[in-house]
């Protein structure tokens, strides 16, 4: 409450509750975050729907690219284990798509372009993936555990399939028979909803009222190679300091 009311009116006016214009603001501010999230949970809403719409055959099948799996080899199928290698495979199977059918992709070797066979290996889960999969207590005998680094430089407990030799990559045409049921006024609805929020740069302000932040940050948390971290206890200036009474004594 503003002092000059005070000694105007007395100390009664403080029982009206009366908002100072910076409670005024702040107040605007609030209500228009509230509704920012209401828009956000009504696309949440939408969204719900689309997936819910089911599908609708496509007539006719389309193909699009190619696709890799692991099959049973020819001896394996034939043995008395096949239904249980079979159970396995569909566990720890992964696919593999591509618009080429021979799955080349381009690399680099001594200043030449190469095409060699893109890798495809079985899916080797860590901990919780190995409890989810629920594998029985003899599927687990062929898998050992086997630490492993990731993408960000971090060691995971990883169990791998101890009989690779068993399974065969073959490539099939990748079809398509079914597709989404569409609604239009749905879909100008989240469009129009989502074109609000993208042209005035509220979507930043949404994903921070979400998350706390607007996800920038969240890049400078990745683990660093030792070498950045050597080279940072100096200055440049340091540095060519060194470099030059090297140069000088050499």
């Amino acid at each position: 409450m503003d002092k000059k009311l005070i000694k105007q009116f007395g100390t009664e006016i403080l029982s009206y509750r009366l908002r100072t214009g910076r409670q005024k603001t702040r107040l605007r501010y609030e209500d228009f975050d509230k509704q920012l999230l209401e828009l956000d949970f009504r696309l949440d809403t939408l969204h719900e729907k689309r997936r819910n719409l089911g599908w609708e055959p496509l007539i006719p099948p389309i193909q699009r690219g190619w696709k890799r799996f692991f099959v049973l080899r020819e001896d394996v199928a034939a043995g008395k284990q096949c239904v249980f290698f079979e159970q396995l495979l569909q566990k720890i199977n992964t696919t593999d798509y591509s618009w080429k059918k021979d799955f080349t992709i381009k690399k680099r070797k001594r200043g030449r372009k190469i095409y060699v066979v893109r890798e495809q290996r079985l899916l080797a889960p860590c901990e919780w993936q190995f409890k989810k999969l629920g594998f029985s207590s003899q599927e687990q005998q062929f898998f050992y555990e086997q630490w492993q680094t990731d993408k960000y430089g971090y060691l995971s407990k990883r169990y791998i399939f101890s009989e690779p030799w068993r399974f065969i990559l073959t490539v099939k045409p990748n079809m398509i028979d079914k597709k989404r049921v569409t609604d239009p006024e749905l879909e100008s609805e989240i469009e129009q909803i989502w074109q609000y929020l993208k042209q005035r740069c509220y979507d930043l302000k949404l994903e921070k009222l979400r998350n706390g932040s607007s996800g920038y940050r969240y890049y400078r948390y990745y683990p660093k190679t030792k070498e950045a971290a050597f080279f940072k206890k100096k200055c440049i200036t340091q540095w060519l300091d060194e470099i030059k009474e090297e140069q000088i004594h050499d």
